[in-house]
Order: C-alpha cells, then sequence, then structure tokens
C-alpha cells in the first residue's frame, strides 16, 4: 500500500508555517524548521519496503487545492495519510483530514505530533475522518499500522495506537516502547536529497542552506515548559553511534555542495561528554570539520573542555536556553541550572571562541517586571552574539499548561496560540504580568538587545572576519527589521 506522509497547509497566504518548531508558527525571522519527525517515519516506512509519497505544503507555500492536486498526482484510494500536526493548526489539519477522506474513503487517515499524542483522545473525536492517532514517537507506529492494514492483522496489537474500532468506540492500545536502536533508523540527509529542496529551509543562526538532522532523542532535563520530552521523545537521551553520525556529516558534504553548515537540532546534543568528544574526534581526524560547520543545542553544564573539542571539530554556535536571571524561576521552571553556571557557561563559550544564541523567556511562575529587567539586564551584559527573547507558551503535555490553565492564567482555546497573519501570540495572562505587558516588554528587549552600538559594531568586526556570517547576519536582520522598528 502505498503510505503518503502530508505536512498539511496552513495560513499560506501568510507565509511559511514551521510545525515543527517548539513554538509552530511564521516567524518575524523567516525561519522554517524541516519537518524531522515526519522525515525519520518516511523514511523508515521506504526502508521497510513501502511506497511512500512525502508532501511538505508550507515548504512551497501550497494551499490546499494545490496540496490536493499533488496528492492526486503522488498517491491514491486505499492509501495511508499520515498528517503532521500543531496546537495553533490542529483544526485546520483535522478539516485536511476530512478533505483526503471526502476524496479518498477507502484510506485511512492518522494524524501525527504533539499535540494529538498529548490530547489523543480529544482530537480524534474531533472527526469521524480521523481513523487514528500516533502518540509519542510515531516511526515504527507508522510502520506498523501499514503492515497490519496490508495483511489484515489486527490493529489491536499496534502499539502507541490510539483508533476508532467499527461501532464508532476510542480504543487507546498500550504505549510503544520508546526506540533505542536509533542506528537503524535512516538518517535524514539521503531522504532529504531524495524528497526535498534544502533551499525552501531557513534556520537563521546558521548559514544558508543548512541541514537539520538528530543525533539522538530524548532529553535527561525536566524543563517544566518544553513540548518535546514530555510529548515525544521522553527524558533518556538514546544516542546514534557517534560513527553514525559521522557518516551523515561525511554524505552531507559530499551530496550538498551548496551546504555549508549543519544544525544538530536534539534538545540537549552535549548531555553525554565521552560521545561529544569521540564524535569531535572523527569529525577532525577525517577532515569534517574543515567541510562543514555545526551547531547545537548546548545546556549550561558543559565544560570548557568539551567546548574547546567542539570549536576544534568545527562547532562555531551553541544554543541554551538561559530562560531568566532569577534562582527561584530557574527552580520553578526545573530548569536545572544557576545563575552561577549561567555565568560560567558566556566565559567558557567565549574562551573556546564559539558563539552564542542566548534564548530567553519571561512569564513563568515567579515572574515579576523586576525579574524581567533584571534577566534583560544580564543578556545585555553576556554581550552574546544573537539573543531572543519570548513569552511563555505553555502546550497541551506540559506540566506549564497545566500550572497555566489549573490558575486560570490561559484560556485553553488553541486558536488563540496564533495572530492572524500566523505569528505567535502570548496566550498568558497573569495576575502580575498581562499579555500585552509580555508581549511589549519582548519587543522592548530585542530592541534595546540589538539596536546598541556594541551590538552594530560587534556584528560588522564578525562580518569583516567571516563573510559567512556576514551573509547570515544581513539575511537575518532584513527580516527582523519590521519587528524591531514597530
Amino acid at each position: 500500500m502505498k503510505v503518503c506522509f502530508i505536512n498539511p497547509p496552513f495560513k499560506w497566504e501568510y507565509g511559511k508555517f514551521s510545525r515543527e518548531s517548539r513554538s509552530p508558527s511564521i516567524g518575524h525571522s523567516g525561519v522554517l524548521y524541516y519537518p524531522l519527525w515526519l522525515i525519520y517515519a518516511a523514511a523508515v516506512a521506504e526502508k521497510n519496503g513501502f511506497d511512500i509519497a512525502f508532501i511538505d505544503a508550507p515548504a512551497k507555500r501550497l494551499d490546499t487545492e494545490q496540496t490536493l492536486e499533488r496528492v492526486r498526482n503522488e498517491a491514491y484510494d486505499g492509501a495511508l495519510f499520515v498528517l503532521d500536526t500543531s496546537t495553533p493548526s490542529i483544526y485546520s489539519d483535522v478539516k485536511f483530514g476530512d478533505r483526503l477522506k471526502k476524496h479518498y474513503p477507502d484510506s485511512k487517515v492518522m494524524l501525527v505530533g504533539t499535540h494529538p499524542s498529548a490530547t489523543d483522545t480529544e482530537t480524534i473525536a474531533l472527526s469521524e475522518s480521523i481513523d487514528f492517532i500516533a502518540r509519542r514517537e510515531y516511526d515504527y507506529i507508522v510502520l506498523e499500522t501499514a503492515k497490519a492494514l496490508c495483511d489484515g492483522t489486527d490493529i489491536a496489537e499496534v502499539r502507541g495506537l490510539t483508533w476508532r474500532d467499527p461501532n464508532g468506540d476510542i480504543i487507546r492500545n498500550p504505549d510503544a516502547e520508546h526506540i533505542e536502536a536509533l542506528d537503524e533508523i535512516p538518517p535524514a540527509a539521503p531522504f532529504i536529497k531524495k524528497y526535498l529542496d534544502v533551499k525552501d529551509y531557513v534556520f537563521p543562526a546558521a548559514s544558508y542552506p543548512a541541514i537539520q538532522i538528530f543525533t539522538g532523542r530524548g532529553c535527561p532535563a525536566h524543563c517544566n515548559f518544553c513540548v518535546y520530552p514530555q510529548t515525544l521523545h521522553g527524558h533518556k537521551y538514546r544516542l546514534r553511534s557517534p560513527e553514525s553520525v559521522a557518516e551523515e556529516f561525511r554524505y552531507i558534504a559530499e551530496n550538498f555542495p551548496e551546504v555549508h553548515e549543519v544544525v544538530i537540532e536534539d534538545d540537549t546534543f552535549t548531555a553525554n561528554k565521552q560521545r561529544v568528544l569521540e564524535i569531535c574526534r572523527l569529525f577532525t581526524e577525517t577532515g569534517l570539520n574543515k567541510k562543514l560547520r555545526w551547531l547545537c543545542n548546548a545546556r549550561v553544564n558543559i565544560d570548557l573542555e568539551t567546548m574547546q573539542a567542539m570549536k576544534k571539530a568545527g562547532c562555531h554556535l551553541l544554543i541554551p536556553g538561559f530562560e531568566s536571571y532569577n534562582e527561584e524561576i530557574l527552580k520553578n521552571i526545573k530548569k536545572g541550572s544557576t545563575l552561577k553556571l549561567i555565568d560560567e557557561y558566556v566565559a567558557n563559550a567565549k574562551k573556546a571562541g564559539l558563539m552564542i544564541h542566548a534564548c530567553y523567556m519571561v512569564g513563568n511562575k515567579g515572574e515579576t517586571r523586576e525579574t524581567m529587567e533584571n534577566t534583560l539586564r544580564a543578556a545585555l551584559r553576556f554581550r552574546t552574539d544573537t539573543a531572543q527573547f519570548f513569552p511563555l507558551i505553555p502546550y497541551p503535555g506540559t506540566e506549564a499548561y497545566e500550572w497555566a490553565k489549573s490558575e486560570g492564567y490561559i484560556s485553553g482555546k488553541y486558536e488563540d496560540y496564533l495572530q492572524e497573519d500566523g505569528t505567535l501570540n502570548c496566550v498568558l495572562n497573569t495576575p502580575e504580568l498581562g499579555a500585552r505587558e509580555l508581549v511589549d516588554f519582548c519587543a522592548y528587549a530585542r530592541k534595546k538587545y540589538y539596536m546598541r552600538p556594541w551590538y552594530i559594531c560587534h556584528r560588522l568586526w564578525k562580518g569583516i572576519r567571516d563573510p559567512e556570517d556576514m551573509k547570515r547576519s544581513l539575511k537575518a536582520f532584513r527580516r527582523l527589521w519590521r519587528s524591531l522598528i514597530k
């Protein structure tokens, strides 16, 4: 049978909707993440002999009719349609499933992603057109469902599946185990080469075009707001072998001449120091460090020795979630960091010659106007290469969502998560800080950060020394300019 993987159209009239960003939206910076989870599941199905189609509608800004035309050309009735989803787009995604079922009544429709994983029975009840929901990591759930449909075996045996039986009853099969043997999952890069165009995707912190990959899944941290560990891949960091990672980098270097940078999208790439050092050794010994730059998410417990090895191996940028410069708030959100660790991280990164894209979040439990200002003062003092400031956006399935909903700080309406143009909307109103104040503070903080003389001189100096960085900065700044001067 055909398995057709679709990242559905949504708000195409305004731009490219980045469904697999941690806060799905149409970003001011032009960001568009690769649909990595969907890519890996499709690669697994193809590896196991299934005929597949892969349609990323946001990447091409396809509207609903254009996407359905692609489906007509690439799939047929009787297929299994696997639709990626997100919280702000969920009602649109379900309606797209309705359209598919109307055109292909003998097909099956499955929803995947963070939102239906966290709200499976609620989501499947939205429409009788939705046959299945795959909870958590879904690579093998899709595969086993497709096999069962082909062989006529019992769907009730597919672990991790929520489904509707012939009587209309909703059944929740037992959970599937998280995937341990990650080397058995095909790497993303060859699939991207076959089915996608790297020029459709933008990661503003990286050179354009770049490729995103996972080298592991799961995050040992327990940050209360982070959606992926709590809804998809859990808290155990499961690893690809260093040799597997080096081989994918080699493939990228040899098959994507236009790509100069790889984005390692693991929640915490540096969680296992010895593995990081081994990957760095392989990059250095094989010369991959001279062919590709890379960046990664890295928590504040990384040490100077690891940073220096990463720099030597081609890493140029770290992305930490500092979130707040307040000890109480860091404890409230279970960040597992301290102000001392943050200070040391910034100092060590500068010693190692690594840039930092610092992430700050306002509106968490314990936040006040004073704590926000204190975080901004720290951000200005750190003088990291770039910084982002966002309000807390609590998504279903996270502890932050349960806290905000139980306190009455959010409406719980999924359509509230975006503005009409697809950009993020603050849904949080606490007794201390309203949504408008949080948004205004973030806008003020960005302007304060980027419009100061030091930063402008810093970017010019970096650009003179690194032409690739100059190109990246100019593109990012053009996209950001409107929001800065607003």
